[in-house]
């Protein structure tokens, strides 16, 4: 298949891009900036936001993949958050008049979208049936509504072209956690090392997590079933409280420390990092009903297990980076 990755070139697309192009299909990735990418991946550069000579990828293509938008790893500035809005609505927009515009369009159409779209709560899961979409609750940060709401545009944004002849699946993707440098299980990892991985604010708030192997083989039935259209949970089916999925990260990492943080002390860290607490501090209690219905079986279900797959391999990645 011809695979097209706009945004391709950060952690979730690196692990998207390269599980593809190891399986022997055309991957092209759209990015802003040329850059030198793994064999079996072709690069085109676009602006984002317009149509131009990167479209002629999308006519004729089999899957379009748009994982493009700001990183959330940022301080929530007013300036930041209107960036990230624009840059996930321009992108997908683009996408959309790109299709439109195709003689022979995708006949999948999958679009990134969060677990952040749902209600901050403990009380249940949010599945895409009886979830609970955030906004407007009591006592929540005007910046996490803003988060909401950058899903809610971002999702329908993928709606807005007429395109009868592609399937659109919006994907509200949970942490996605992999051994690569840099991402949230780097960062996770990073804190229990240190013995900061303690309960943030009591530790009662849920995180909804997926191991990067089952979020591209979540991918694969995206792409293969052509009976699923819509929004549909990318999370294993055990999300767990902070302070739990920390306690199991450090057992992983040989059963470190982990020193509990306030809600003020969680404020300064993410101010030192140049984050922002919503990534700590919200719950995302996220479950997968779709995949789960549609008969998907998860290689790594629970976190334990998930843990210490990860760290195995983040230290087979070590030993091999320092030899």
């Amino acid at each position: 298949m011809r695979i097209v990755i706009p945004g391709g070139t950060g952690q979730v697309g690196g692990l998207l891009r390269r599980w593809y192009a190891a399986a022997g299909h055309d991957v092209v990735v759209l990015s802003r900036h040329r850059e030198t990418l793994e064999p079996g991946v072709r690069h085109r550069v676009w602006d984002g936001h317009s149509v131009g000579a990167w479209a002629e990828e999308l006519d004729g293509a089999d899957v379009v993949v748009n994982l493009a938008g700001r990183s959330v790893s940022c301080r929530y500035t007013e300036d930041n958050l209107r960036q990230m809005m624009d840059s996930r609505v321009d992108s997908t927009r683009a996408v959309g008049r790109a299709l439109e515009l195709a003689a022979r369009p995708p006949a999948v159409w999958l679009q990134m979208s969060t677990a952040t779209i749902y209600a901050d709560r403990r009380d249940a899961p949010n599945d895409e049936a009886t979830g609970v979409i955030g906004g407007n609750e009591p006592g929540v940060p005007s910046y996490w509504e803003y988060s909401v709401r950058i899903a809610r545009n971002w999702e329908a944004a993928q709606q807005e072209a007429t395109l009868p002849r592609t399937r659109r699946v919006a994907m509200r993707a949970a942490m996605v956690m992999s051994p690569d440098r840099g991402g949230v299980f780097d960062y996770l990892s990073w804190l229990a090392r240190l013995g900061l991985g303690g309960p943030v604010a009591g530790g009662g708030q849920y995180v909804s997590w997926i191991h990067a192997r089952d979020f591209c083989r979540a991918v694969d039935l995206l792409v293969e079933r052509d009976d699923l259209a819509g929004p549909v949970n990318l999370a294993a089916p055990e999300p767990l409280p902070q302070r739990e999925l920390m306690r199991e990260l450090r057992r992983a990492w040989g059963g470190r420390p982990g020193l509990p943080a306030t809600r003020t002390m969680a404020a300064i860290g993410a101010w030192v990092l140049r984050t922002d607490t919503e990534l700590l501090l919200k719950s995302r209690r996220v479950v997968p009903g779709r995949l789960l219905e549609a008969g998907f079986s998860f290689d790594y279900p629970d976190w334990p297990g998930a843990a210490t797959d990860l760290v195995v391999a983040s230290q087979s990645r070590a030993a091999t980076a320092a030899s």
